[in-house]
């Protein structure tokens, strides 16, 4: 027992190690993934799926699970990604996409495209990232006049979410063509997706993870205060709202696709700083890769521990994320990221 604590500690204290460690176990999940379902796959059948365009196995994987797989890896970096960056301008351990309505935001907004404009459906990535940074602002803004402080941050987060979800569910009444459309999106899901859905968000995605990986270092500076960063030649203000844009276009592009997941962006991220620390230049990856298996198991565990019935994604996440947010909530050392 002693020899794999030590084993562990040492990989912990590497961190290079860690990302080994992390991209092993999110080939591992991704396998998994590809061979669970309705349909169990066994090796041989994932490698005729692969080689045999006419068999059955092909059309399995290239029509349910690969499109599930890609959808499931992109959404769970993203919404990491943008949990970090969050709790990172906010310098609020409790901030994430869904505590502070982001997700809310990019959901309504893309149930009004296609309760308004069916025809422009292939647009709901911008939509979803124009609602989210919209609400971000919003909710930011309300918490800035009322006091910003961590609770007043999650009660603006809440009062908005719950406005937008009582819209979202008024849409559903109008437009009755929506309302199975409409209960699956708010309960968040990897099923059902189609790689023509993700062709738009995941090109968004992976540009932006690039982006605000290349903004890490400043993020690092911004974190040592608005005088320091001034002095450093950092301007505090135009950089929030810079990280703040990215981690709405990485929030709602998720959202557009998969629905309204919740609490990646707040669990994954405290993780990966316990794991690999403040650096922002390691946490980010780090973090993203975290999110991607994190997000993968999530959605196996509703596919295999219910079948034969399917427990959306969103539904296995709130049962994980709500008693870590309340904990978050209670413990006084969360208040802040570096107090």
């Amino acid at each position: 027992m002693k020899v794999l604590q030590r084993f562990f500690i040492r990989i912990c204290s590497n961190k290079l190690s860690l990302f080994i460690l992390g991209i092993s176990l999110l080939l591992i999940v991704s396998i998994l993934c590809l061979v669970f379902g309705s349909v169990p796959l066994s090796l041989n059948d994932l490698l005729k799926g692969l080689s045999d365009a006419g068999s059955l196995e092909h059309t399995i994987l290239f029509s349910i699970r690969l499109p599930r797989l890609a959808g499931g890896l992109l959404a769970g970096a993203a919404f990491s990604a943008a949990g970090v960056l969050l709790q990172g301008v906010l310098n609020n351990a409790l901030a994430s996409p869904n505590v502070i309505g982001v997700n809310a935001g990019a959901g309504f907004a893309v149930m009004l495209l296609l309760a308004l404009l069916p025809d422009y459906s292939s647009y709901a990535a911008l939509a979803a990232f124009l609602g989210a940074f919209l609400s971000a602002v919003l909710i930011v803004s309300i918490a800035a006049k009322t006091g910003a402080s961590r609770i007043t941050l999650v009660l603006s987060g809440v009062a908005v979410s719950s406005f937008l979800n009582a819209m979202m569910s008024a849409l559903e009444l109008m437009h009755i063509d929506l309302a199975v459309n409409v209960k699956v999106f708010m309960n968040g899901s990897l099923a059902n997706i189609h790689f023509s859905q993700l062709a738009l968000p995941a090109v968004l995605i992976l540009a932006a993870l690039c982006a605000v990986c290349f903004l890490a270092r400043s993020l690092n500076i911004l974190m040592l205060g608005d005088e320091v960063a001034l002095s450093l030649g950092v301007n505090s203000s135009r950089l929030r709202l810079l990280l703040l844009l990215f981690a709405s276009l990485l929030a709602g592009c998720a959202v557009s696709y998969a629905g309204l997941i919740g609490f990646v962006g707040l669990i994954v991220p405290h993780f990966a700083r316990k794991m690999v620390g403040n650096d922002h230049r390691v946490l980010l990856p780090f973090a993203s890769l975290c999110g991607a298996v994190f997000t993968l198991l999530c959605d196996l565990a509703g596919r295999v521990f219910f079948a034969p019935y399917e427990l959306p994604v969103g539904i296995v996440l709130a049962f994980i994320g709500s008693p870590f947010f309340l904990f978050l909530l209670i413990n006084k050392k969360g208040r802040r990221l570096h107090d």
